[in-house]
């Protein structure tokens, strides 16, 4: 090894190297830019038809026909508004996520950010490391990734010196240096965070849906929309101007103009209120997967218990001298380059470094499940699962052991051997020479989080590499159905462990790939599946998972593939994240229920008027009057209302099912009561406009009650919202802009006859169609 790679690069080289571009570029941070969210947000065909309406009605006049346009051009400011606010906090809670790259410079070890590593740079690498650039090992001391998210494979891979390591893998065990061989554009990790990291809706039910009800109005809009226009032009022999309003106003009541926008703010309104409870959503619409989960798998250590360990007891085994055992463990823990949590809690209570000269060392993986170490002169000591590091223990050993996972602590066992560690196989002749305790502390939160899971219908299933009795110890504590015995999955394939899943809750020894299995084999059950670790024997299935909940406490590979972390890294954080997600879900599928119903009565209203050859029932302004008092401000409080059920696959047949049949009642309401008026003697042609208003009016306002369900501000607000119609008619000055004329009371009688017509059958089909 040269020298150069021994000191790493001098801070004059590093820099010399960032002015030559040589530099790890970040690729493009979560969420959309700015410029994304302006074009996302304004130009949309459904903007660019309302637009062209905006700019005919305003030459033809009178404005008040185009308010449409205003409200418009507030709504999509609103929308920008809310996505730049969530998008800032997003991005500021990243800031403390982001992971931090340890390199070689000017011979010393110094923490920086991924964005200032350099072309050979020396990275130095340990165990929870997810690599971010592309770099040949130079030096490793058992040193093991896990290549799963670039090739598939479960399987740790040694690495040795001479070989790539690749961005996106990640440190499963042991330590080594890789010296930087590709950057920026050049690496792996542009890629693979790009992918990781994107901010547009997944495929999805609800994105899929939505997708679908915009390409039916499309195609709707447009012959409906031509006979209309052709209708008013052609056919009906009005004055140009009452065509051309009577044409806008048809083809921008087909609009389903707040569809997209609400349902932008009701993401991005989510977000934000997660972040403010410090839980970063990394792309939004991992909310949607988060609100369909039916299963939580879940590790236990650093999960359902606090981070950290403490040692509680060494017991001495077969007459080994405890000063012997205590400066065995010394060494032990000395040896360790990078100790994990249970390491560190051994040499708390073992501090002082014998000075033994290491020889060999095997680094703890999760697959292997022990750590061996070889001194010059004192052997070969390892330290593990009893299971796995004792063979077959003395009657009374195993009895202990049992005893003390009973009571959930975690049990390892430290055994001694004169033979040299050759590879990652333990030496089948150790002998056991103590047992030691580890206590964990239950989180104060895990058992009510769990109450409140299992009463939202979740199934929770803990995957972890305990012992069984004390993962089954530390579950029932904390209120998790074991459903049956603890399975010990040591001795599983990956496919009896996929098929164990379906039955039993909690399940100890499992392997990495084990848990990857475990989530498979859930999701091809049917199952909606959300992973919680914080290690890296995590990361392959929080991957897999629909939705991998993050600890931020955790690994840094866990961190980087998760699409949700929980920065304070408390289990509590999960009811408020389950339920901020079935609350966004659901509101945007009762905001989808208003803006639908609108498109279907509009079409089928343009498409009777057009076939009779009359004039259009409304100017532009009486349906901005509808819109915004039936659909705009509630949509809001929809948008934004609280409470909901689990999130269920059907979106699209569910709101077509809903806004098909409503919209038909509100077009009938709507006609009906346009043909009375215009049929009845001494009607002008305004009155039976405003009839006609009044109608859809009141069937929308029936509608939004049946969408708002049982919200308390419906109550309040839906006959406030009638009551914006007294000064309209009141006042002169309103009448006369908004074109406003009541009918005779004998129409009105009629009038509401026909709507109450409406409503009953409305309210009647409800009542005798199956259950969606």
């Amino acid at each position: 090894m040269s020298t150069g790679v021994v000191q790493g690069l001098t801070q004059q080289e590093a820099r010399d190297r960032v002015l030559a571009g040589q530099v790890n570029t970040p690729p493009p941070a979560a969420g959309r830019t700015v410029g994304q969210i302006l074009r996302a947000n304004v130009l949309t065909r459904f903007n660019a038809i309302l637009g062209a309406l905006f700019v005919l009605v305003m030459i033809v006049g009178p404005p008040q026909d185009a308010l449409f346009g205003v409200v418009l051009a507030v709504n999509v400011a609103i929308g920008v508004a809310q996505e730049l606010r969530a998008k800032r906090a997003l991005d500021r809670l990243a800031i403390l996520t982001a992971a931090r790259v340890r390199v070689l410079r000017d011979g010393v070890v110094t923490q920086i950010a991924q964005d200032e590593v350099v072309l050979d740079d020396v990275l130095d690498l340990r165990r929870g490391d997810q690599v971010p650039v592309d770099a040949a090992v130079v030096s490793a001391e058992g040193l093991e990734l896990d290549e799963a998210l670039l090739t598939g494979e479960a399987e740790p891979v040694p690495k040795r010196p001479g070989e790539t390591v690749l961005s996106g893998s990640f440190v499963v065990a042991g330590t080594g240096r890789a010296q930087v061989t590709a950057v920026a554009t050049q690496s792996y990790a542009v890629r693979l965070q790009a992918q990781a990291r994107r901010f547009s809706l997944i495929r999805s039910d609800l994105q899929q849906g939505t997708n679908q009800i915009l390409r039916l109005v499309t195609w709707v809009m447009i012959p409906a929309g031509l006979l209309l226009v052709i209708s008013e032009f052609f056919r009906s022999h009005q004055p140009f101007a009452e065509a051309v309003r009577g044409s806008a106003a048809g083809v921008s009541g087909m609009v389903p103009e707040g569809l997209v926008l609400l349902t932008s703010i009701a993401f991005a309104a989510g977000a934000l209120r997660l972040a403010r409870r410090r839980v970063l959503v990394s792309e939004l619409a991992a909310i949607e997967g988060l609100a369909r989960v039916d299963v939580l798998c879940t590790d236990k250590t650093g999960t359902l218990t606090k981070p950290g360990m403490r040692l509680a007891a060494t017991e001495v085994l077969d007459g080994w001298p405890a000063a012997r055992i205590g400066e065995v463990l010394a060494a032990v823990t000395a040896a360790d380059e990078d100790p994990n949590p249970t390491v560190r809690a051994i040499a708390a209570g073992y501090a002082g470094d014998p000075g033994w000269t290491v020889q060999a060392r095997v680094p703890f993986s999760s697959a292997r499940k022990w750590s061996g170490v070889s001194f010059a002169g004192h052997g070969t000591w390892l330290l593990g699962a009893p299971s796995v590091v004792g063979g077959e223990l003395p009657a009374g050993v195993a009895e202990l052991i049992a005893r003390h996972e009973a009571e959930g602590d975690r049990v390892l066992l430290l055994a001694g051997t004169a033979a040299r560690l050759n590879g990652d196989r333990a030496p089948a002749d150790a002998e056991p020479a103590a047992l030691l305790v580890l206590t964990e502390e239950l989180r104060e939160e895990a058992a009510q989080t769990v109450r409140y899971l299992a009463g939202q219908a979740v199934t929770v299933k803990v995957l972890s590499g305990d012992a069984p009795r004390a993962v089954a110890a530390i579950a029932r504590r904390a209120g998790i159905p074991a459903s049956g015995a603890p399975v010990d999955a040591s001795g599983l394939t990956d496919e009896e462990m996929a098929a164990a899943i379906a039955t039993a809750g909690v399940f100890g020894r499992v392997r990495p790939s084990q848990k990857l299995a475990a989530v498979r084999s859930l999701q091809a059950a049917g199952h909606v599946v959300a992973m919680i670790g914080d290690g890296v024997n995590d990361v392959q299935a929080l991957k897999q998972a629909d939705l991998g909940i993050a600890m931020g406490s955790g690994s840094d590979a866990s961190r980087s593939v998760a699409r949700v972390v929980l920065l304070d890294g408390t289990f509590a954080a999960i009811p408020q994240l389950l339920a901020e997600a079935r609350r966004v879900i659901a509101n945007i599928e009762r905001v989808a229920g208003l803006f639908v119903t609108k498109t279907v009565y509009a079409a089928i209203i343009a498409v009777i008027i057009g076939a009779a050859a009359i004039p259009f029932p409304f100017y532009p302004r009486h349906l901005t009057i509808i819109s915004t008092l039936a659909i705009g401000v509630p949509g809001f409080f929809l948008a934004l209302a609280a409470g909901a059920p689990r999130a269920r696959p059907g979106f699209t047949r569910r709101v077509l099912a809903f806004t098909i049949p409503a919209g038909i009642a509100a077009a009938a309401a709507t006609l009906g009561s346009y043909a009375l008026a215009r049929l009845a003697h001494g009607t002008s042609a305004q009155a039976a406009r405003t009839t006609a208003m009044l109608a859809l009016l009141a069937v929308s306002l029936w509608v939004l009650g049946i969408v708002a369900g049982r919200a308390a501000w419906r109550v309040a607000l839906i006959p406030a919202l009638a009551a914006c119609l007294v000064p309209l008619f009141a006042i002169p000055v309103a009448r006369a802009t908004f074109a406003v004329q009541l009918p005779p009371a004998g129409v009105l009688l009629q009038v509401a006859g026909v709507v109450l017509a409406a409503i009953a059958g409305l309210t009647l089909w409800r009542r005798l169609r199956p259950a969606s």
